[in-house]
């Protein structure tokens, strides 16, 4: 019989996870001293590391989980969406969303793994363009879809539209922290709706 339900030490160790997340989201790898994670979880030294075996591991785990929050937001503005306008629309709103109510505290991961861990920790910055890399696949897939459906034009160039869309969200948020001011993504996206709603092909209609 496979066994379904987690143990005692598994829901232990996820829950360590879930606390530490948001504490490396906002401080960094090399930010988040033992202090901030004790403080965090509510456990000892002994209490974390039982569970993990060395700061990086629970770094790592931390992210995933982190940016599991963010992907699972981003795929649930699909559910039920074909033409890729209007999937391109919904993942647009969907992410500006994340500068008012934060998927997880601190903004989005893959932005602050990138810039922290850039000259720190390799393997987090890995994650992080594993995570970037994922999302361009999306916005690529959508717009191959749509030009093979005749949605949208033959020559769009699928990997340019995903680096402008992911570019300016991504700088968009990192302004409204910057300066406390939600407007600056709102403007990007203003902009990038607009973008998307003229790469239907003339005469096309859903």
């Amino acid at each position: 019989m496979v066994r379904t339900t987690p143990t005692k030490g598994e829901r232990t160790r996820q829950r360590i996870v879930e606390l530490a997340a948001p504490v490396f989201n906002r401080r960094g790898y090399a930010g988040a001293s033992l202090r901030d994670l004790i403080g965090a979880t509510g456990l000892e030294k002994g209490g974390i590391y039982n569970h993990f075996g060395s700061k990086e591991q629970l770094a790592l785990e931390a992210y995933d989980y982190a940016i599991s929050r963010t992907t699972e937001l981003l795929a649930r503005s699909q559910d039920g969406l074909t033409d890729p306008i209007e999937r391109l629309t919904a993942m647009i709103e969907a992410f500006a969303v994340t500068v008012r109510r934060p998927a997880i505290e601190g903004g989005c991961p893959i932005m602050n793994t990138a810039i922290d861990a850039d000259d720190t920790n390799p393997e987090l910055l890995e994650r992080a363009r594993a995570s970037m890399t994922l999302w361009h696949r999306l916005v690529g897939r959508i717009v191959k879809d749509g030009k093979a459906d005749g949605i949208l034009a033959a020559d769009l160039d699928p990997y340019a539209l995903a680096s402008t869309i992911t570019s300016s969200l991504e700088g968009a948020l990192m302004l409204a922290r910057l300066y406390d001011d939600p407007s600056h993504m709102d403007r990007v996206v203003d902009h990038l709706l607009a973008h998307v709603a003229t790469l239907r092909v003339t005469g096309e209609t859903k």
